[in-house]
């Protein structure tokens, strides 16, 4: 296999999960609100919960597009 063509495959995986991360992040949010649409008083508890998860996701994603972009500029 040409080297090119694999860091190429290597970077469209990485760029997947980063995909794939923001669905999650967005399910999560989705059930935040409806938690908090449903219990009104737990909103607090909910928001900082959905925060840190959030915040915890995003991360994955940045480093995935990190991973990605290694890939194709640096190895």
């Amino acid at each position: 296999m040409d080297p090119i063509a694999a860091k190429a495959i290597g970077a469209a995986i990485a760029i997947f999960s980063s995909g794939c991360s923001s669905i999650g992040e967005g399910l999560l949010v989705t059930k935040a609100i409806d938690g908090m649409a449903r219990n009104p008083e737990m909103y607090g508890k909910l928001r900082s919960s959905m925060i840190i998860g959030a915040a915890l996701v995003e991360t994955c994603g940045i480093y995935a597009l990190l991973i990605s972009i290694l890939i194709l500029f640096v190895l």
